[in-house]
């Protein structure tokens, strides 16, 4: 293994349990680490179960737990250097509780990057167990990579709302687009209310549609400004926000969606969009955190 160089930029960290899937999300945090010119760190969460007791404390007898991880963080590193022989590479075996560990990590990395699917391990053996826990809890951006993500398009989604709670999430979709040179869809889906369709009740539609246009443009707004080579596409359709952002998603190289991360409701509010972009997106989506 590789001792993780020293340097003074944030790292982009990803997860790896020796699965299929977790190599693709290598490959992906390589070619970011790549585009950002940052460290890439590999870590491997060891947790050990109540029974799970060395029986050797000596450091030259290792577990086979600890074996294991090695091998796993050998194999993923090999892979990113192939990937990307001129990034930083460094390795780094942990023992803890996955889904605080690697929380914890977001708050210092540019951001955390996991496999959807694992060998059942950290990752889980669906896409809900720790990869959505982590989205739940991090204070930073983590990005989960499908199995078969991999055509470029040089295209970013990002959900937009009204809530002043989605601006981490455009920072990050704006950063990412300039990065890839590519273009930025800014996705608003509205609804009207159940009691909109009453016969009595009439709505001036035209009108509706240029407020949400309105929604759309002072959000990205000001992050145009920041960022002018950046060209930006407004998304703004009736739909259902998660029937929007995982259509669009299918010439996407990235979605990327807001969590409001309230404490004890994070879950729940993850579950309204987040999680639904989570589970049918087509590429890899990043859930930022505000």
């Amino acid at each position: 293994m590789t001792d993780f160089p020293a340097s003074g930029t944030r790292d982009v960290v990803v997860a790896v349990d020796g699965s299929a899937g977790a190599n693709v999300a290598v490959e992906w945090a390589a070619d970011d680490a790549l585009r950002r010119h940052a460290p890439l760190r590999i870590v491997h969460v060891v947790e050990r179960g109540p029974y799970d007791i060395p029986r050797f404390s000596a450091p030259e007898w290792p577990g086979p737990l600890v074996l294991n991880g090695r091998k796993v963080l050998d194999e993923a590193e090999r892979v990113a250097r192939s990937r990307q022989p001129s990034i930083e590479v460094g390795t780094e075996l942990i023992e803890g509780e996955p889904v605080r560990t690697l929380s914890e990590r977001a708050a210092t990395a540019v951001e955390v990057v996991l496999g959807s699917r694992g060998l059942g391990g950290f990752t889980g053996a669906l896409l809900g167990s720790v990869s959505t826990r982590v989205a739940v809890h991090a204070h930073g951006p983590v990005v989960v990579v499908r199995p078969e993500s991999g055509q470029t398009r040089r295209e970013v989604v990002v959900g937009v709302d009204d809530d002043p709670h989605c601006e981490p999430a455009l920072a990050y979709a704006f950063e990412q687009a300039a990065l890839r040179g590519g273009t930025l869809r800014a996705v608003h889906a509205w609804q009207l209310p159940v009691h909109a369709f009453a016969p009595e009740i009439v709505y001036d539609m035209d009108e509706i549609r240029r407020a949400q246009f309105r929604v759309v443009r002072d959000r990205v707004g000001a992050w145009q400004e920041k960022f002018p080579e950046v060209t930006v596409l407004e998304d703004v359709q009736s739909a259902h926000p998660v029937d929007a952002l995982v259509d669009a998603s299918a010439v996407a190289d990235l979605v990327v969606v807001g969590s409001h991360g309230r404490g004890a409701v994070a879950s729940a509010l993850l579950g309204s969009v987040s999680r639904g972009v989570l589970h049918h997106a087509h590429c890899p989506v990043a859930v930022v955190r505000a």
